[in-house]
């Protein structure tokens, strides 16, 4: 369970990442966060599977449950963040959403922020 937490844990961030950017456009945070959403979490899942995949080539998948570290800056949290970043701006050119320019700047220093911040700030206070 304990080892759940990381993935938890950015997955409240990346809503979060979602309803800032709503509320500072002034549209209705509730009613459409799902679709704000969508794309960001199926880049997560992206980087996830890409962080435990490159995890278990290092371990092993003998070794991967017991060495696996979510809490890792590199390489799961860089991972996680591309994954987000990549796989959520492709979902929305999918999903026929925009990804204006500036869009794209503001969501990779936020996602970076706030899916590499805590990460940072955990292995400063260990």
């Amino acid at each position: 369970m304990r080892k759940l937490v990381p993935l938890v844990v950015d997955a409240l961030l990346v809503i979060l990442f979602c309803v800032i950017g709503r509320r500072s456009h002034d549209e209705a945070v509730l009613a459409g966060l799902l679709k704000t959403v969508w794309p960001f979490a199926i880049g997560l899942a992206i980087g996830w599977v890409a962080a435990v995949i490159v995890a278990s080539r290092i371990f092993g998948a003998q070794e991967l449950a017991a060495r696996f570290d979510g809490t890792a800056l590199w390489p799961t949290g860089v991972l996680v963040w591309l994954g987000t970043l990549c796989g959520g701006m492709l979902a929305r050119v999918i999903g026929g959403q925009g990804t204006a320019f500036s869009f794209i700047v503001v969501a990779t220093c936020v996602l970076a922020l706030f899916l590499l911040g805590w990460r940072a700030a955990i292995k400063a206070i260990n």
